[in-house]
């Protein structure tokens, strides 16, 4: 069976890649925030997902940054509550 696109699972390495560049960005200090293309990297992400896929993927992204926080803050901090991810 051939894979779809280079790695077979292109989509999903983007859609990573996306939000963790947009949550680094979010830690510049504010006057040294591209804040056009960080909206233009909101877009991309929102494009086609569920706002709750996007908010997972910047919770995930923002963990693998900060290791040493608190995971469950984390995710709150974007909206999703431990209940409905278990």
């Amino acid at each position: 069976m051939p894979r779809k696109g280079i790695t077979g699972h292109d989509e999903w390495v983007v859609v990573e890649a996306l939000a963790t560049a947009l949550v680094a960005l979010e830690q510049l200090p504010e006057k040294h925030q591209p804040r056009t293309h960080m909206e233009d990297i909101r877009k991309l992400l929102a494009h086609g997902r569920e706002p709750a896929a996007v908010s997972l993927h910047l919770a995930q992204a923002k963990c693998r940054l900060f290791p040493n926080r608190n995971p469950l803050s984390i995710y709150e901090e974007y909206g999703i509550n431990s209940d409905a991810y278990g």
